[in-house]
C-alpha cells in the first residue's frame, strides 16, 4: 500500500488536461458587461456563442467548447470577486429561489471569495446535487418520470423546451457528459484532489444557475405553470442505522490515523481533515459529502492494487463501487478485495447496506442527486460513515501502529465492526418481516371477544371436524420436519404450541446467513418468501381490525342476525388460522436459513420449488381477500386453508422442502 504515497493524481492524463489545462489555454479577456447586465441579468447569447459544434454531425465539440469558455469563466469569477455579499444578494439572490435552496448558493459565493480549495470542491458537490434536483423539478413540469442520471436529464427534450437547447449544451460542457469537464462525477467519485478543481468553474456554474432561474421565470409567466418541488427524502427507522459507537476521543485518534494510514492518498488528505472538522462543527451533511468520495478512493486503491489492475485507479465506471464489492472481476477471476478486507462483513456488507441496497438509506445516491435536505442531515447517519472510515483507517495502517488498533477507545469500535451483519439485504428484511408478522399474530389472544359459550353453541359451529383435520395435518407436518428444528423446541404432546412460537422464530432469525454474493436462485426465492410474509401480515392486521370492530358492534347491539352469525364464525375460524399462519412463518424461516446450502448443490430444481412457493403465495393472497372486511368469507377461508395444508404436507412427504434437501 506504499502506492498511497506515490499517487499524485487520480485523474487520467486526458481528464487532467481537460480539467486543469484546457480552459486556461486561451488568454482572451471579456468585458463582464457583455455577459451580464447591471441588474444581474445573464446575457445568454454571449455565453452560448462559445459552445462549438462538430462539422460531421453538429454534436457538441466539448474540447473546443471548454477551450473557448475558459476565459468567460475567468471573467465571471473575477466579477463575483469584485462584488460585496450585499451586492451579490441584490443582483442574484432572487434567481436562486427556483432551486429551493437559495442559501446554499449564497454560501458558494462566500467560498469563492477565499478560494479555499477543499471548500470550493465541497461547494461544487453541493451545488451540482441541488442543481440536479431543481432541474428534475423543472423536467416534471412537462415530463412524467424524471431520469435518474444527470446526463440523461440534461439531454432531455423537456429541459430543452423550457431553457432552450443551446443553454442545455452549455450546461453539458460543465456537468453530465463524460466528454466534457464532468465536474459532478469527477468530484463525487473522488477522482479530483482539492487543488485540481479550478474555482472559476464553480463560479461559472453559480452564474449559470442564476441565468437558468431567469429563463425559467419567463417560461412560467408564459405558460402559467407553477413549479412544484418534490419533498425531500427523510430517513426513517434511524435506530436501524445506529450501528457503531462514536465519541470525541475516537475523532481525535482519527485525526492522527488519517495522517498515517495507507488507506489515505496524500493528495486527498485535506478532504479527510475537513470532513472530521465538519463533523465536530455539527455540519453532518458536509462531513459525509467529503468522506464518501474518499472511501471510494481508498477502496479503489485497494481494489486495483490487490487485483493488479492499476489502470482502473484512474477510471470512472458505472456502478464501480458495486464492481469493487462483487465476487468476480469482469474477466471472471476472483475479486481479491474481500480477502484483503479480512472481515468482509466489516466493510462490504456495511457499504452494500448504506450505499447500494434498495431498501437501505442509499446515502451517496440521495446526497449526490439532491434528494436530502442538507440542513437536516441526521447525526446518526454521519456517525456511521465516520465510524466505518475509522475502522478502515485502522485496518490499513502499518504493523507498528498496533497500539492504535488496540487502543482502549478504538477497540470497541473495531469489535463492533467485526460483528456487523447486513440490515438491508432482502434476506435481512425478510427476517424482520417475519418477526413483525409474528408479533402481530401474538396480539390475537388479547383481542376482545364475546363469551366462549356463544361461539361454541352457535348453530353450524359445533363438532367442527374440519378444524380437527387442520390441527391433525399441522401436527403431521411438524412431526415430519422435527429433525430440522433447533433442539429442545419440539414436544410430541403439543407440537403446535411448542414449535410455533416467537421464541423459535427469534432463534432462527439470529442464525447468520451470508448475504454477500447471494446467487440469483436465492434472491428469486427470497422475493416470493417476502411476498408470502407480507400477505400473512396483512391477514393478521385485517383480523385484528375486524375483530375489534365487530366486538364493538356486538356490545352496542348494532349487528344484524346474519352479521352476528358471521362474527361468531370468524371467532371460531381465527382460532385455527393463527397456528396456520405461524406454521407458514416458521416454514419460511427454516427454508431461509437452509437456502444457501441447497443452492450450492447441483442440481437443484429451484423452478419447481418456486412453483410450490407461488402456490403458497396464492393461498395467502386469497386469504387476504377472504378475511377482508368487505368479504368476510370464513367458511371459504377454512376450505382454502385445508387445501393449502394438504399441498404443504405433500411437499414435505416428497422431501422437496429446502431444509430437507440441505441435509
Amino acid at each position: 500500500m506504499a502506492l498511497s504515497d506515490s499517487v499524485t493524481t487520480c485523474l487520467s492524463p486526458p481528464v487532467y488536461y481537460v480539467i486543469c489545462k484546457l480552459g486556461f489555454e486561451k488568454t482572451d479577456t471579456y468585458d463582464i458587461n457583455n455577459i451580464v447586465s447591471e441588474n444581474g441579468e445573464v446575457c445568454w447569447q454571449a455565453v452560448t456563442e462559445h459552445v462549438c459544434y462538430l462539422k460531421s454531425d453538429q454534436s457538441v465539440d466539448y474540447i473546443e467548447s471548454i477551450r473557448s469558455l475558459g476565459p468567460v469563466c475567468e471573467s465571471v469569477n473575477l466579477h463575483f470577486k469584485s462584488l460585496t455579499k450585499e451586492q451579490f444578494v441584490i443582483q442574484y439572490a432572487l434567481w436562486f429561489r427556483w432551486t429551493n435552496c437559495s442559501e446554499l448558493f449564497l454560501e458558494v459565493f462566500d467560498v469563492l471569495q477565499y478560494t479555499q480549495t477543499t471548500e470550493v470542491a465541497l461547494g461544487l458537490m453541493k451545488l451540482t446535487s441541488c442543481l440536479e434536483r431543481a432541474l428534475g423539478d423543472v423536467y416534471l413540469l412537462i415530463g412524467k418520470d424524471c431520469p435518474f442520471l444527470l446526463r440523461d436529464l440534461l439531454a432531455s427534450e423537456q429541459l430543452a423546451v423550457v431553457f432552450g437547447q443551446a443553454v442545455m449544451n452549455v450546461l453539458r460542457v460543465f456537468i453530465g457528459s463524460p466528454y466534457g469537464l464532468n465536474l459532478r462525477n469527477v468530484l463525487w467519485h473522488g477522482f479530483a484532489s482539492p487543488q485540481e478543481i479550478p474555482a472559476k468553474y464553480c463560479a461559472m456554474l453559480l452564474f449559470l444557475t442564476a441565468g437558468l432561474g431567469q429563463l425559467l421565470q419567463t417560461y412560467l409567466l408564459q405558460t402559467k405553470c407553477i413549479l412544484v418541488h418534490r419533498p425531500y427524502v427523510i430517513f426513517v427507522s434511524l435506530e436501524e442505522l445506529d450501528v457503531f459507537p462514536l465519541n470525541h476521543e475516537m475523532l481525535s485518534i482519527a485525526e492522527e490515523l488519517v495522517k498515517l494510514s495507507s488507506f489515505v492518498l496524500k493528495t486527498m488528505l485535506p478532504f479527510w481533515m475537513d470532513a472530521l472538522t465538519a463533523f465536530k462543527q455539527s455540519r453532518y451533511a458536509d462531513c459525509v459529502i467529503l468522506l464518501l468520495p474518499q472511501l471510494e478512493v481508498g477502496l479503489r486503491l485497494l481494489f486495483t492494487t490487490t487485483n493488479k489492475c492499476p489502470n482502473r485507479l484512474l477510471t470512472a465506471e458505472v456502478k464501480f463501487l458495486s464492481k469493487m464489492l462483487a465476487k468476480h472481476l469482469d474477466n471472471e477471476e476472483v475479486n481479491q478485495l474481500p480477502a484483503v478486507l479480512e472481515e468482509p462483513t466489516m466493510a462490504s456488507e456495511f457499504l452494500w447496506d448504506f450505499l447500494n441496497h434498495q431498501e437501505g438509506p442509499r446515502i451517496r445516491d440521495r446526497l449526490s442527486h439532491g434528494e436530502i435536505n442538507l440542513e437536516a442531515f441526521p447525526r446518526k447517519v454521519a456517525n456511521q460513515i465516520v465510524a466505518l472510515a475509522i475502522t478502515l483507517l485502522c485496518r490499513f495502517s502499518d504493523e507498528d501502529m498496533f497500539a492504535f488498533k488496540e487502543h482502549m477507545v478504538i477497540k470497541p469500535l473495531m469489535n463492533c465492526a467485526s460483528c456487523y451483519r447486513s440490515r438491508f439485504h432482502p434476506i435481512s428484511r425478510l427476517k424482520k418481516q417475519v418477526l413483525e408478522c409474528m408479533k402481530s399474530i401474538h396480539l390475537w389472544p388479547e383481542l376482545p371477544t364475546v363469551p366462549e359459550e356463544h361461539v361454541e353453541t352457535t348453530k353450524g359451529l359445533e363438532g367442527n371436524t374440519e378444524a380437527s383435520t387442520l390441527i391433525l395435518m399441522m401436527s403431521e407436518i411438524l412431526s415430519r420436519l422435527q429433525r430440522y428444528m433447533p433442539q429442545n423446541c419440539y414436544s410430541s404432546d403439543d407440537p403446535i404450541n411448542s414449535v410455533l412460537t416467537e421464541r423459535l422464530l427469534i432463534a432462527l432469525c439470529d442464525t447468520y446467513i451470508c448475504t454477500l454474493y447471494s446467487p440469483r436462485p436465492v434472491l428469486e426465492i427470497v422475493v416470493v418468501l417476502r411476498k408470502i410474509s407480507t400477505q400473512c401480515h396483512q391477514v393478521s392486521e385485517q383480523v385484528i381490525a375486524s375483530t375489534e370492530l365487530r366486538y364493538k358492534q356486538w356490545m352496542n347491539k348494532t349487528l344484524r342476525s346474519r352479521q352476528r352469525h358471521n362474527y361468531l364464525r370468524m371467532l371460531n375460524s381465527i382460532k385455527f388460522l393463527s397456528p396456520v399462519l405461524r406454521l407458514i412463518l416458521v416454514l419460511i424461516t427454516l427454508e431461509l436459513v437452509n437456502i444457501h446450502l441447497v443452492c450450492k448443490k447441483n442440481p437443484f430444481d429451484y423452478q419447481q420449488y418456486l412453483k410450490f412457493l407461488k402456490s403458497v403465495l396464492q393461498y395467502t393472497e386469497n386469504l387476504v381477500t377472504y378475511t377482508s372486511s368487505e368479504k368476510n368469507k370464513w367458511d371459504e377461508t377454512m376450505e382454502l386453508t385445508n387445501k393449502a395444508l394438504i399441498k404443504i404436507r405433500e411437499i414435505c412427504d416428497r422431501k422437496l422442502m429446502v431444509m430437507q434437501l440441505a441435509t
